[in-house]
């Protein structure tokens, strides 16, 4: 992965552009990493990575919720009425 600097890239942008479709680029202000580019297809992938994940947590959530007996009408309960899991 190549570092840039910010005024570097500011002036360089479009070959900016088209070597980030080969491999990300970092963007560094003085002494700090503030930026990555990627490409589309790239960051197309991570975003479907990040809902993978997601949509994993939330099943592993219910599913954990289903065996303590938490049903949607008691978690209803729960938000509407501010009422306790003991009670």
């Amino acid at each position: 992965m190549r570092t840039i600097d910010a005024a570097d890239a500011q002036t360089r942008l479009d070959e900016l552009l088209d070597e980030a479709q080969q491999q990300p680029i970092v963007i560094r202000r003085g002494d700090k990493d503030v930026a990555t580019v990627v490409s589309m297809a790239s960051y197309e992938h991570l975003r479907a990575i990040d809902v993978e994940r997601f949509l994993a947590l939330r099943s592993e959530i219910a599913e954990e919720a289903a065996s303590a007996g938490l049903t949607p009408e008691r978690l209803a309960y729960l938000v509407r009425d501010g009422g306790s899991l003991d009670g």
